[in-house]
């Protein structure tokens, strides 16, 4: 399948709290953006090299990537979830985590009207059953721009709970249903104060205890790849909750750098292997994630 790369220039930056800033995104490309209108679909970002306001951007290729003309230098990339689409504006809002370091957050603090980045098409991953009569979303910061906004697109009759991860209150936000009837009747947000590069994350532990509704339901987790390990292994091998019924998505890894540094340090035939798994159509898409997770593992990262 193939993808598009469009140009999107800010159009304005907001501070959500200390911790996060949102960027509006617009200009000519965006006026028809393909977006599946999925709460927690992602795009990848192409930024601009450092001191410059203006991204190069690759090549699409028929399989779903890109490549970069002998000439050109790479541009920074990074995966973000988009937090909302106004078609009517021609914008895209997405919530930037802000911390020191990190080719993304300098380039969302600094930003200003005008600069550009790249934005491929977006992809969805949440697919809530038609027989679900619950809902549990848990996220840690990075995280919570879906959460907020697939609670917002969250269908009436569907009792949710919301488990969000920040660091310390002040960075909260708002997360409703958008009715002040359905918030009180349908929808439950708690916070917990630990994780997020901070502190060790209490997300595995309290999904571990979690007691689940009998009724037909979903899970779905984003946040940092090894508490999304942990929370997987809970929901698949000890809960044994059928394929289909939860979602886990690793947002970010810690000690991103070091495991970077190690998966490179793999000779060539280890990586070749580890990357074909996903071309295995005869096996199931979970077993083929807990065998590539096993193999992960046993390998250090």
């Amino acid at each position: 399948m193939s993808l598009t790369i469009h140009r999107a220039q800010v159009v304005a930056t907001r501070r959500l709290t200390p911790g996060m800033t949102r960027v509006t995104l617009g200009g000519p490309d965006l006026a028809d953006y393909p977006t599946t209108g999925v709460g927690d679909e992602y795009v990848r970002v192409f930024f601009p090299a450092e001191g410059a306001r203006e991204p190069e951007l690759p090549t699409p290729t028929e399989r779903g990537g890109w490549s970069w003309a002998d000439e050109q230098r790479p541009a920074p990339m990074r995966t973000y979830t988009i937090r909302g689409v106004d078609a009517t504006a021609g914008t895209v809002d997405i919530d930037f985590v802000v911390h020191d370091g990190g080719v993304a957050a300098a380039w969302a603090l600094a930003a200003q009207p005008g600069d550009a980045v790249g934005l491929t098409s977006p992809t969805g991953v949440y697919v809530l059953p038609e027989q679900a009569r619950w809902q549990i979303l848990i996220a840690d910061a990075a995280g919570l721009p879906a959460v907020a906004r697939l609670v917002e697109q969250t269908r009436p009759g569907v009792r949710t709970r919301v488990i969000l991860e920040v660091i310390d209150p002040r960075h909260r936000q708002p997360i409703t249903l958008g009715d002040p009837e359905r918030d009180a009747a349908e929808l439950t947000v708690e916070w917990v104060y630990a994780g997020n590069g901070h502190a060790p994350s209490r997300l595995d532990r309290l999904v571990a205890g979690l007691e689940l509704p009998e009724e037909p339901g979903y899970l779905w987790f984003a946040g940092e790849t090894g508490v999304m390990r942990s929370i997987r292994k809970n929901l698949r091998h000890q809960r044994k909750l059928p394929n289909g019924s939860y979602t886990t998505v690793g947002y970010w890894t810690h000690r991103a750098e070091e495991l970077r540094q190690r998966w490179e340090a793999l000779d060539d035939t280890t990586r070749t292997r580890l990357y074909a798994m996903w071309d295995d159509e005869s096996r199931d898409i979970e077993e083929i994630t807990d065998d590539y997770h096993a193999q992960l593992e046993r390998l250090g990262l």
